[in-house]
């Protein structure tokens, strides 16, 4: 369980870098505020249409009598939302990063640079990352997709869809968004998808505790533009810890010295 509060000191070291580095931190607002314009407008426009939606998708509802026909098609816009904010929470940073490629890279690059030691950089033009990261980015949400289409279907279930469900989001939520926010600072260190799974499946208590927090304050949009930057710079604090561990430590699972190490890291492959 102590993996759980070091991923969510990894979260404050991160805000903390970028409060004493405030240029950094202005610097990576300017992504986030591009998306949340963007996000904010889709949002909207799934509320005001949510019901039109449920209304279409229920036909078989339009006899049924009051107030079974009300339950079941207010419950299912609710559902409908909520999937659809689900959805926003994990593709708002797939996006943003996307966006703010070449100012993610720079943050990260300065980050290692201040922790002293090696700063790996890709040595790939700047099509190429974009397109390595879009090619990522879309098979992570493919597989967020497939857990919220299930998560989706078990909220019918009564009382565990309403209890455990959501806290199951959560999770998966936050341990895809802590993929996501270290793959900038671990793609500069040559590793492909496949191998940070591999990582992050050896450090999944510190991947929850370092996700889940930064999910439940991205709920709030506002929140989740001025948290990217300190969000960025602790992913790369985490990643350093990652594939070169203290070592005056002892090896913990899905480090260089234990028994589950990872693939060593790839060349960059199209």
């Amino acid at each position: 369980m102590s993996d759980l509060g070091a991923g969510f000191g990894y979260l404050m070291k991160g805000q903390r870098w970028v409060a004493q580095h405030g240029r950094w931190f202005g610097f990576g607002l300017l992504p986030g505020l591009v998306t949340l314009v963007v996000y904010a407008g889709a949002l909207i426009g799934l509320g005001y249409g949510a019901d039109d939606l449920v209304g279409w998708a229920t036909p078989f509802a339009d006899d049924w009598s009051s107030p079974w026909q009300d339950l079941l098609r207010t419950g299912l816009t609710a559902l409908v939302f909520v999937l659809g904010l689900f959805l926003a929470v994990i593709t708002f940073t797939a996006v943003t990063l996307l966006v703010g490629q070449p100012f993610y890279e720079s943050l990260s690059e300065e980050v290692d640079r201040s922790e002293g030691g090696e700063v790996p950089e890709s040595g790939l033009p700047l099509w190429r990352e974009l397109w390595i990261s879009a090619r990522d980015s879309v098979r992570i949400l493919l597989r967020v997709a497939l857990y919220g289409i299930t998560l989706f279907a078990c909220g019918f279930i009564p009382v565990v869809g309403q209890t455990v469900v959501p806290a199951i989001g959560f999770c998966v939520s936050g341990y895809f968004l802590a993929e996501e926010l270290t793959a900038v600072a671990l793609q500069r260190r040559g590793m492909v998808l496949k191998d940070r799974l591999v990582l992050l499946r050896g450090r999944r208590l510190l991947a929850l505790g370092f996700g889940v927090p930064l999910v439940l304050a991205f709920l709030i949009p506002v929140v989740a533009v001025f948290l990217m930057p300190g969000a960025v710079a602790g992913a790369t604090l985490l990643a350093r810890d990652l594939v070169d561990p203290d070592p005056d430590t002892e090896p913990r699972p899905g480090t260089a010295d234990s028994g589950d190490v990872p693939p060593a890291p790839r060349a960059w492959s199209a």
